[in-house]
C-alpha cells in the first residue's frame, strides 16, 4: 500500500480530467505489457486497478469494450483469467510509443508555414496526421521535416513572432498541462523521500504518470518548443516524465502480488 505521501501525489495525478477505466486500462497494458507474448493475470489486473481507485465492475465492463474493440483478448489458464493486447492492441501501442516515451524530439527545432489551395472536411484530419496543426483555414505549421503536401505553398521562417506563439498553442490544454506540471514536480519531491518501492507501488505510479500524460501529449501534433508561448508546460511535461520513469522502471508482472 502506498504511504500517505505517495499516495497523496498519485491522487494529484488521478484527479486530473476524466478517468475513463478503458482508457486506462489501454494505458496499463500498453505500458506494462506490450511485447507479444506480455499478459496480465486477472487478480494482478485487479489488484493493480484497485490500487488506482477503480471499482471491480468497472474494470470488468472496460475490459468487455476492449476485447469488443478488438483491442484486448483474454482466455482463462485453469481458473485464471489472462488477459493481453491483440495484434491491433500492440501496433497502435507501438505507434505512440515515441510520443510517449521519448524525452526530447528528433527532428530539428525549427518549425514550416504550409498554405494549402483548399480546405475541405478531411484535410485537419489528413494534415494532423502528416504532422501539421491548423492556424487558420487553409494555414498549417509543422516542424521542419514535416512532410507537406506537393500542392501546398511551404514557407520557413527564421524566428517565431511572440503573438504567434501565444495564438497557435491549444488553449484548451494549457491550463491542462499547467495542472499535470504541477503534479509531477509534486510526484518528483516525493519520490527523492522515498526509499524502496514494491514491484505493485512501482507499477501503480508508472501507469498514473504515464495516463496523466498520454491523454494530454497524444491530442496535439509534436511541435518544436518554439511555436509555444513561455507558459506553455507541454515540453516541461515530457522531461519531467521521462525522469521519473527512469526512476520507476517497469516492474515484472509475476512479482506484483507477492509484497
Amino acid at each position: 500500500m502506498l504511504t500517505k505521501p505517495l499516495s497523496d501525489a498519485a491522487n494529484a495525478l488521478s484527479a486530473l480530467g476524466s478517468q475513463r477505466v478503458w482508457s486506462l486500462l489501454v494505458t496499463v497494458f500498453g505500458d506494462l505489457a506490450q511485447n507479444e507474448d506480455d499478459v496480465i493475470e486477472g487478480p494482478v489486473l485487479s489488484a493493480l486497478m484497485a490500487d488506482i481507485g477503480i471499482r471491480p465492475e468497472a474494470t470488468r465492463v472496460a475490459l468487455h469494450r476492449l476485447r469488443n474493440d478488438d483491442w484486448i483478448v483474454s482466455h482463462k489458464k485453469g481458473r485464471t483469467s489472462q488477459h493481453s493486447l491483440t495484434a491491433r492492441g500492440r501496433r497502435e501501442s507501438a505507434a505512440a510509443n515515441p510520443r510517449i516515451y521519448n524525452r526530447l524530439r528528433q527532428s530539428p527545432d525549427k518549425w514550416q508555414l504550409v498554405i494549402l489551395e483548399s480546405a475541405t472536411a478531411q484535410t485537419r484530419k489528413s494534415m494532423e496526421g502528416l504532422g501539421f496543426s491548423p492556424f487558420m483555414p487553409r494555414v498549417y505549421l509543422g516542424a521542419s521535416d514535416a512532410k507537406p503536401p506537393q500542392d501546398s505553398v511551404t514557407l520557413i521562417p527564421e524566428t517565431v513572432p511572440t503573438w504567434l506563439a501565444a495564438q497557435f498553442e491549444p488553449k484548451d490544454l494549457l491550463q491542462d498541462y499547467a495542472a499535470l506540471h504541477h503534479a509531477l514536480l509534486g510526484m518528483r519531491q516525493v519520490l527523492a523521500q522515498t526509499d524502496l518501492l514494491s514491484p505493485k507501488e512501482t507499477a501503480v505510479l508508472r501507469c498514473l504518470i504515464v495516463h496523466s500524460w498520454r491523454r494530454l501529449v497524444l491530442k496535439h501534433p509534436d511541435l518544436p518548443r518554439t511555436l509555444y508561448s513561455e507558459s506553455w508546460r507541454g515540453h516541461d511535461c515530457r522531461v519531467l516524465v521521462s525522469d521519473l520513469l527512469i526512476k520507476l522502471p517497469k516492474p515484472n508482472l509475476g512479482q506484483i502480488l507477492l509484497d
